[in-house]
Parts: C-alpha cells; structure tokens; sequence
C-alpha cells in the first residue's frame, strides 16, 4: 500500500506536470502559427527576407516537434495511472485539479517526530524488528535443549510375571555429557546480534532518508519563494506585449526570439519547482511510512 500510494500520486504529478507544459507549448504554436502566416504574405511581397521567414518558421516546427514529445510521454503517464486505477484502456484522463504546491508547511521541529513514526510504521524496520524476536525465542529453544529431558513411565502385567498383578515404575533420563548444544546456542546468540545490528541499520538509514528529503524540499521550496505571486501573470502580460511589438516590427526578430527562450525557461522553473516540491513531499511521506 505505501509503494503504491506514492506510485499513483507521483502519476497523479507527473500527469499534471505534462498538462501545464502542453498548455503552455499550444499558447506558443498558437500565436506563432499567426505570426508564420503573416510573415510569409510579406515574404511574397516582398517587405521580409526569406531568412526571416525561415527562421520563424523554424521556430513554430521545434514548438510542434516538443508538443508531439510531451504527448507521447503523457501516453505512458496515462498506461500507469490507468493500470493504477483499473480504467478500461480506451479512456483518456485529464485531471483537472490545479497544478498547485503541498499546502502543509514543514518544520525541523517535526524531525524528531518523523523519526519515532517511521520506527512505528516502516516495513523495513517491523520485519527487522519481527526477526529480532524470532532470534531471541530460537536462543530460548536451543537453551532448554542444552537441558536433560526426564521421562518417567508406568508398566502392569496381570499374571505374567511371579507375582500376580505387577507393577512397574520406569526413569529414562538424557545425560548430554559430550553435547550441550553449545553450536546451536553460539549460533542463536549470533542471529540476535545480527538481527539487532539489522534493525540498528535500518532505523539510521531511515533517519538519514527523512533528514535528506526535508533538505531538499526546504532548498526547492526557498527557490519557490523567490517567485512572487504576481510574477508569472507579469511574465505572460510581457510575452504579450512582445508579440504585439514583435507585429509592429518595433522590436527585432532576435530581441523576440530571445524573449521567448527567456519566457518558456521562466515558466518551465515555475513547473519544476512544483513538481520537485510535490515530489518530495510525497518521497518524505514514504520514508516516514504514512500520510503526514
């Protein structure tokens, strides 16, 4: 259950994370396509270069080029949560939540917390701890062995012996002189010792896993804080305002392009952030061994 909680909600962001960059590539050819349109009636009459043409038009070929990538990528995306969901192989998901960052807000005060929980929830360390019982019940076994078991039994013969009802009593006792077990208990003392280091080793390796999550989610999320609430709608107003001059040639083609390679690494940093944030959540949620 905890490998496939974290296997269907990282779906679940990879899924949205592949939407938010259609969208964003489909806005580009869009506008592009106009723009390719018009410049080539202007090559015919004359007013552009055809170099100029080429290059926008080369442009608008690598957006559809990228568009036709990220859909075949959402086609294996869609394979797994599909498969995840048990929905029949001819549909088609869209998810339709917002692409937004964890709302929970983490602290290092809960290090310790997270900690303890994981020793209470994680497989790896119930199992090493279940075998450090099974260790320690096997030592008791092998020490009653070392011990002489006692048997004790009772004989009656009616007529078949000089006296007419006969009774006899019997005592068998072991006498394990030359053998006390001793290879069986060496070898149960060494198997707790092992299955202690065991649990020792997965309870630091746990403790390590948390602490190395919640430091990369701190850096990905002070990288988020950085990006103001305003910035990515001030960021579309000027790839708006750059396309407007770009059409009234107030501004050159190189300027344009510029701008754009600049606007799509902007919002690809925003989609990243998101994602990486939303994806050591989900990583520190697993490693703790339940929902936080």
């Amino acid at each position: 259950m905890r490998e496939l909680k974290k296997t269907l909600r990282n779906s679940v962001t990879e899924i949205l994370y592949n939407q938010e960059q259609q969208k964003i590539y489909q806005g580009q050819i869009a506008s592009i396509e106009k723009l390719t349109k018009s410049y080539n009636n202007q090559l015919n009459l004359g007013n552009i270069s055809k170099a100029e043409y080429i290059r926008l038009k080369a442009q608008e070929i690598e957006f559809k080029k990228k568009l036709v990538s990220l859909k075949q990528e959402i086609e294996d995306q869609q394979a797994e949560l599909k498969a995840l969901l048990m929905i029949p192989s001819h549909s088609y998901l869209v998810i339709s939540d917002s692409f937004t960052m964890p709302e929970k807000q983490l602290s290092e005060i809960e290090l310790t917390q997270w900690v303890e929980k994981a020793k209470e929830n994680r497989p790896d360390i119930l199992i090493a701890k279940n075998k450090e019982k099974h260790a320690a019940k096997n030592l008791e076994i092998q020490n009653a062995m070392k011990t002489p078991d006692v048997a004790v039994s009772i004989g009656y013969d009616r007529g078949g012996n000089i006296m007419k009802d006969f009774i006899g009593l019997g005592l068998s006792v072991d006498l394990p002189i030359f053998d006390r077990n001793k290879g069986n208990i060496q070898e149960a003392q060494l198997e707790i010792q092992k299955s202690k280091n065991e649990t020792r080793k997965n309870q630091l390796k746990s403790e390590n896993e948390i602490v190395a999550v919640f430091k990369n989610y701190i850096r990905t999320q002070q990288v988020s804080e950085e990006i103001d609430d305003t910035y990515e709608s001030t960021l579309d107003g000027l790839l708006v305002s750059h396309e407007k001059n770009f059409r009234l040639r107030n501004i050159s083609m190189l300027e344009y392009m510029d701008f754009l390679d600049t606007y799509i690494g902007n919002k690809m940093i925003i989609l990243d952030t998101k994602k990486e944030l939303n994806q050591y959540y989900e990583n520190l949620q697993y490693v703790v061994g339940q929902d936080l």
